[in-house]
């Protein structure tokens, strides 16, 4: 019947469940491969010194099956629990170059952090359920990354 919507009770269903998080950290810009010269001319103020800080929200997407069972994909007590090993316990209040021992030899753009939260977060969970992580560096800057 034309416009009638029907439901396949044995259909697999897939979702998707975003958590958004919040985190403050420092960083400066800078690659051990570069002069100090290049450094300044690549990365501009963001190379100073002192370094600077970011106040990042980070979205973490998983995508599975819909559990028939539980109605879930995940339990979001579980993926909070992730999300606090993974990021706010190693990147909150820290200074990444300095406190978090993957940026002493990876420079810190919001792109390797995207990589590192990623690597991190797929050992945390179960197998292919990571799906994406977005992190919003600023309101205008976004940099999403799919494991790819």
């Amino acid at each position: 019947m034309a416009g009638s919507v029907t439901s396949d009770s044995s259909a697999e269903r897939v979702g998707y469940i975003t958590r958004i998080q919040s985190f403050s950290a420092c960083h400066r810009l800078h690659s051990i491969h570069l002069s100090d010269e290049e450094n300044k001319k690549v990365y501009g103020k963001c190379n100073n010194p002192h370094g600077h800080g970011h106040n990042y929200k980070v979205e973490v997407t998983v995508r599975g099956k819909i559990d028939r069972v539980t109605g879930m994909v995940m339990n979001l007590t579980d993926l909070k629990r992730c999300i606090e090993d993974v990021i706010m316990t190693p990147l909150d209040h820290k200074n990444l170059d300095k406190d978090v021992p993957y940026f002493a030899s990876v420079v810190s753009t919001t792109e390797n952090v995207a990589v590192y939260i990623w690597d991190n977060m797929a050992k945390a969970l179960l197998p292919n359920l990571l799906y994406e992580i977005k992190i919003h560096e600023t309101d205008k800057n976004i940099v999403v990354y799919r494991g790819e």
